[in-house]
């Protein structure tokens, strides 16, 4: 009895959560005068509303440029984040200390006190409506670079003092020997990385005005709220889904990595 309460509250709360999208994809299908049913099917499911924000933005191109910066992004916060985080974890040089201290004040300050700075700096750079200037913000996380360094810990220090006596450099043994043994905590920084970095809306708006530039996220914002759907309700929906369908499919595909190497990762921290 208490097996199938449980999984009927399981399978509510499932229920619940997933409900709203599945009703999101489905009234993108339906023709705008059956958008305030709140049922799931209709007779009437056409293509129509896809048609309509394929016509109007080139969503395509977005797509693109959306997966190009999350790419770039997440790599380089997995490399540079590791490469700190073990400098910080398993080397001992002045001021260590000193810079832990401000990686965590910097977690401490909300994006949007630095965001007039920050475009200032792209604007002095010539960096705005560029790739430039959507990736180089995004190359950096404190957030990694204090989950690799919490990992590194757990590392036992043997390993690595023998591969020192072997002639290994430093970053022989990060990479060599350190990387293949933190491939969770590399899995859970890269996923939670991208999914940031695809979901980014208000930097890119920001410093991007070239349609050719915009990333998926700020296209589908300037669509639905800038007067191009024609208050045309099914055509928003059919955008925000297909905004968000990229992430499901590729979580879909990598939630059982994805829960395993949160799972390792808060163990080992």
């Amino acid at each position: 009895m208490k097996t199938a309460v449980r999984y009927a509250v399981l399978v509510l709360g499932a229920v619940v959560f997933a409900y709203p999208f599945l009703w999101m994809v489905a009234a993108s299908l339906k023709p705008e005068m059956q958008l305030a049913d709140l049922g799931l099917w209709s007779d009437e499911f056409s293509l129509k509303s896809y048609s309509l924000v394929l016509t109007k933005i080139p969503i395509g191109r977005a797509f693109l440029n959306s997966v190009l910066v999350s790419g770039v992004a997440t790599g380089s916060v997995v490399l540079f984040g590791s490469m700190v985080g073990y400098a910080l974890a398993r080397l001992r040089f002045p001021g260590s200390a000193l810079i832990q201290a401000l990686i965590l004040f910097t977690m401490m300050i909300p994006f949007q006190i630095v965001l007039i700075p920050q475009y200032i700096l792209m604007v002095t750079l010539g960096w705005t409506d560029s790739y430039m200037g959507l990736i180089a913000p995004t190359i950096m996380s404190a957030f990694s670079i204090l989950l690799f360094r919490q990992f590194f810990l757990s590392i036992p220090e043997a390993l690595l003092d023998a591969a020192r006596l072997d002639g290994a450099t430093e970053i022989t043994i990060l990479f060599r020997i350190v990387w293949p043994l933190s491939r969770p905590v590399i899995a859970t920084v890269s996923i939670l990385t991208f999914m940031t970095s695809w979901n980014e809306v208000l930097w890119p708006l920001l410093v991007v005005r070239e349609r050719t530039l915009m990333t998926m996220p700020q296209l589908v914002t300037i669509f639905t709220i800038g007067g191009e759907a024609e208050s045309q309700l099914g055509a928003q929906l059919a955008a925000a889904t297909l905004l968000a369908l990229p992430v499901i499919i590729a979580y879909a595909f990598f939630q059982r990595s994805f829960i395993q190497s949160l799972a390792s990762t808060g163990l080992k921290g």
